[in-house]
């Protein structure tokens, strides 16, 4: 079986941004790399470091935790005296100024070089023969879209169940599991405002985790048919409409699977919580992989095993880890 990401090095990520960097502005413009942290925990690290609130940071994607990976983030009112910084797994490098925040979707895609382990001779044939190759993915969400309970969390919100999300939260343990369980201690069965603890950002991961579970269920459930016209998929929000879907046999999957999890889209506005309202999308079924290979070798890690070192690039909101579940199928 093979094995990638056991050193952060291993996997490697470059954001391939459209934002570009002005002498003038109110939001200063960093590239930041970090290694084995999350996007929303590198900046919380900054935030506290610098005393600025989380929610003057903007990032257009998350990024790999067990990885080395570079993006650009803006920070309203930043400074460039910001640049340079090395701490925490964390360095930055300021780029210049601009008028706009970078916000969710600011990118056109991400580079990808990453190391590939623990493969016999059989496994290295394989990647061989697909090297140069244009290859079609199921463009399905990755598993660090999910993470533990992320679905399940943003599952609870949607059906308004804040004490079931509060309590899926509480069975991890940090800083915002902590203030939570302080805060109901004290305000009983107060679990919209326990759960605003939790920073804005992260709150709308576990709706958009959500959302990304029943895409994959959607689209696993029409794969299933032998389809393999690249088709658009809906990503339910409170804007989809059944009615606006044409393909028969994707209209009855998703019928079934919103009787299955007893959800409406307009399920997805939130009163109690508007700032998590999420309105829906479409998605291509299938993105294209043509990679690259960079170097064969003696696999250090894995006794009598060999590695390969890959690189390739895909669009925006692609997972790199979907991709190479597919090629060793």
């Amino acid at each position: 079986m093979y094995k990638i990401k056991q050193l952060p090095e291993d996997f490697i990520v470059k954001e391939i941004s459209h934002v570009n960097p002005q002498l003038n502005g109110q939001y200063a413009y960093f590239i930041l790399k970090k290694t084995n942290l999350t996007t929303i925990d590198a900046l919380q690290i900054l935030s506290n470091k610098f005393k600025i609130p989380l929610k003057n940071f903007g990032f257009a994607g998350n990024k790999d935790k067990k990885a080395v990976t570079e993006q650009k983030i803006s920070i309203f009112r930043g400074s460039k005296s910001f640049e340079n910084v090395k701490f925490y797994n964390i360095e930055s490098k300021y780029l210049g100024n601009g008028e706009k925040p970078i916000s969710l979707g600011d990118l056109e895609g991400n580079e990808f070089t990453i190391t590939i382990r623990n493969l016999n001779n059989n496994d290295v044939k394989k990647i061989q023969k697909l090297q140069n190759k244009r290859i079609k993915i199921p463009n399905l969400y990755g598993p660090q879209r999910f993470s533990k309970n992320n679905q399940l969390i943003g599952k609870s919100v949607i059906k308004r169940d804040f004490k079931k999300a509060a309590e899926l939260i509480l069975e991890n343990t940090g800083a915002n599991e902590e203030k939570i369980k302080n805060y109901l201690t004290k305000n009983k069965n107060n679990y919209v405002e326990a759960l605003r603890l939790i920073p804005l950002k992260t709150r709308k991961i576990f709706v958009h985790s959500y959302q990304s579970f029943l895409f994959n269920k959607t689209a696993n459930g029409y794969l299933k048919k032998k389809n393999s016209k690249n088709i658009k998929v809906p990503i339910i929000g409170f804007n989809f409409e059944l009615s606006s879907v044409r393909n028969a046999a994707l209209k009855n999957i998703i019928k079934k699977i919103l009787d299955e999890e007893k959800i409406s889209p307009r399920d997805f506005i939130i009163n109690q919580m508007p700032e998590l309202t999420s309105e829906g999308d479409f998605r291509d079924l299938f993105f294209n992989l043509n990679f690259k290979i960079l170097e064969i070798a003696e696999d250090e890690l894995n006794k009598n095993k060999q590695k390969i070192r890959i690189n390739f690039t895909l669009p925006k909101s692609c997972y790199a880890t979907v991709a190479l579940e597919f090629l060793f199928q």
